[in-house]
């Protein structure tokens, strides 16, 4: 297939890519890099700069004959969401909501859309199925709730296959491409930069949750295994359906376990400092993975909180600086 990756230049879309490469589809990655890296695109891969926001280009972009888009482009910073919600909403649902009129325009019907565990919000009940309610409690999450809600009106209406996989904690990296934001805020590369002496320490928000150590437990995945499933996913939609899909392992670690963890495949003693929770911290966040399972045949390679640590190890510590270390 001749297939276009939104957001092609970040962690996952770069890795999606690489993916889809070694598949034997031609791919064209879509990204204005102001939060990718041109580095990160695979060898192969064309690049388009384009803005989402920009739709005369998009919708020209989008006329070379394309079988599909995988849609990776936007902004994912929970705390910044906060405090500029007027970005998650132009960049996140304008943008999504120009990428479908171009696919109308020029009709491409097939689409795999990178969707959000925040869309669930605080959950009751522990692992999240597909049909838990959404209850966002940030625009970052409402954004990516409110695209779900669009695609689903476009599949019904103009005949669109899609599907959104909804992510929980992506992990790891895959050869040269690996996980490089500024400002970083997930646990795996800030641990990592904690053993590199980049960081002074680790902070573990919250040791008095619910949960066997008192830490918060999350769902990890490794991005690999998450590209995978957008492979599957695109080969398997259903013009005229929008299924909405969970992306996770299906079992959670503890943030102290994660520490440990990094200082096993490490060596090294990781400093940690304890802090108060974070407000809008859920005690789990876990994956019900049954349906992916079922529906797309997708099984995690590796699941191994080790491996996908491992992983990411080796790309710290080849681009220290991330990826300016070799641009």
């Amino acid at each position: 297939m001749r297939l276009l990756v939104t957001g092609g230049a970040g962690y996952v879309g770069s890795v999606s890519a690489r993916i889809l490469l070694a598949a034997g589809h031609e791919v064209t990655v879509l990204d204005d890099l102001s939060r990718g890296h041109r580095e990160a695109i695979p060898e192969g891969a064309e690049l388009i700069e384009c803005n989402l926001l920009d739709l005369p280009k998009l919708t020209e972009s989008l006329g070379g004959g394309f079988d599909g888009v995988l849609h990776c482009a936007a902004f994912a910073l929970v705390g910044e969401s906060v405090t500029q919600p007027e970005l998650y909403w132009r960049n996140n649902i304008t943008g999504s909501l120009n990428l479908l009129d171009a696919m109308r325009a020029n009709g491409v019907k097939r689409l795999v859309f990178s969707s959000t565990c925040a869309c669930y919000g605080e959950p009751e009940v522990v692992p999240i199925a597909e049909d838990c309610p959404t209850r966002p409690v940030n625009p970052y999450g409402e954004s990516k709730l409110a695209v779900d809600r669009m695609i689903s009106a476009e599949a019904a209406a103009h005949d669109l296959g899609a599907i959104s996989l909804r992510y929980f904690n992506v992990a790891g990296a895959s050869g040269p491409c690996g996980e490089d934001h500024e400002p970083e805020t997930h646990l795996i590369p800030n641990i990592l930069r904690a053993a590199q002496g980049l960081l002074p320490h680790v902070s573990i928000f919250g040791t008095d949750y619910p949960t066997p150590d008192g830490t918060a437990v999350r769902d990890y995945i490794h991005v690999e295994d998450l590209a995978n499933a957008h492979l599957l996913a695109l080969e398997q939609t259903v013009q005229g359906s929008h299924k909405i899909l969970n992306l996770g392992n299906g079992n959670g670690f503890s943030v102290r376990e994660v520490i440990e963890a990094a200082r096993r495949v490490t060596g090294l003693e990781i400093p940690v400092v304890e802090a108060p929770r974070r407000e809008g911290d859920p005690p789990m966040l876990v994956a019900a993975s049954a349906k992916i399972r079922a529906e797309l045949g997708w099984e995690a390679k590796r699941p191994e909180l080790d491996t996908m640590i491992s992983d990411a190890w080796a790309f710290a510590q080849s681009h220290p600086s991330g990826y300016h270390s070799h641009s």
